[in-house]
């Protein structure tokens, strides 16, 4: 027997606002066919000027603690991957922890930018394994809105708000491929290339600063380590692409997406793909894709699931679950 850490609740939450790619086209020198071809985005939301990244992680915390059947005090932890914070300190997590009402366990952010929901899935999975908790909950959520420099029409067409959270639950497994829950992870970063995607503020500058990305650069290095987390984290559960029921990646651009299944040899017909109504909503994307997807009746019980992720870091990573 082995311990699995098995989904059992999933939910999301998108604020309001949408915003149309034409909305650009009033302060930006671009147009709606310019950044469909090069993005696939056609929409994303933004949140209201008094939402906050933690109001949005309470909403999808709640979803998915709802379709789990269970209260907030039933969790161990909290694990809230995201770049765009509230407050320097204390950690959005702790934030949703107040709003759910929970008053026991613990509570921490992960800061892996787009790839931080990959990274915080394998840190609840360690914890669920090793016995430190038997319930986590797992969220991902950003309001990239608030970090975009209007004037750049490369960056700020891209982004979009939004969270997405899964309810983790340790459950006995047999150790083989067959059984539900994460089957394995792997993550990797390289600080080397810091410079490809960053924000430009932060303690250092006492600015909350911008994103600055290189766009060639990120796609160039996103669809080879993509496909190659992806291979090791299947080679690791023991199994191969011909697997997969299911890849849900993270949704940055419809070309990475396209890419990355093309290398992997899988179809586009067993791709989860919501980045045309979201854009890219970074650590929210892949909790947000898979609440989604189940909505949809697109992912079932018993399928086979690939996320993987790239993002600032560079950090890079993926996870294999049975849904």
């Amino acid at each position: 027997m082995a311990a699995r850490a098995v989904v059992t609740g999933v939910g999301h939450y998108l604020p309001e606002r949408v915003v149309p790619n034409s909305e650009f086209e009033a302060t930006l020198d671009t147009t709606d066919e310019w950044i469909r071809s090069r993005s696939g985005i056609e929409r994303r939301h933004f949140a209201a000027e008094d939402e906050t990244t933690s109001d949005l992680a309470t909403r999808a915390a709640e979803a998915a603690l709802a379709d789990a059947g269970i209260t907030a005090q039933e969790i161990d932890a909290i694990i809230l991957a995201t770049s765009t914070a509230d407050l320097t300190f204390p950690s959005a997590a702790t934030m949703v922890q107040a709003r759910l009402g929970m008053t026991g366990g613990f509570a921490f952010d992960v800061q892996a930018v787009c790839a931080g929901f990959v990274y915080a899935l394998s840190n609840a999975h360690a914890l669920i394994v090793s016995g430190q908790a038997s319930r986590v909950l797992v969220i991902g959520a950003e309001t990239f809105s608030r970090i975009m420099d209007w004037t750049d029409r490369s960056t700020c067409v891209l982004f979009g708000d939004g969270a997405g959270a899964l309810v983790l639950e340790a459950n006995e497994g047999t150790g083989t491929a067959q059984d539900r829950g994460i089957l394995a992870t792997d993550l990797h970063s390289d600080g080397r290339f810091r410079d490809l995607l960053y924000v430009d503020g932060g303690v250092a500058t006492r600015s909350t600063g911008h994103l600055r990305m290189q766009g060639n650069q990120v796609f160039r290095h996103a669809v080879e380590k993509l496909t190659q987390t992806a291979e090791s984290a299947l080679d690791k559960a023991g199994l191969s692409s011909a697997d997969v029921d299911w890849i849900v990646p993270h949704q940055a651009n419809i070309r990475i997406i396209q890419g990355t299944a093309k290398k992997m040899g899988l179809s586009m017909d067993r791709v989860v793909v919501t980045v045309q109504d979201h854009g890219n909503t970074s650590a929210a994307s892949i909790p947000l894709a898979l609440s989604v997807a189940k909505a949809r009746g697109q992912i079932r019980p018993g399928d086979l699931i690939v996320t993987e992720a790239i993002g600032g870091g560079l950090a890079w990573g993926a996870v294999v679950l049975r849904w």
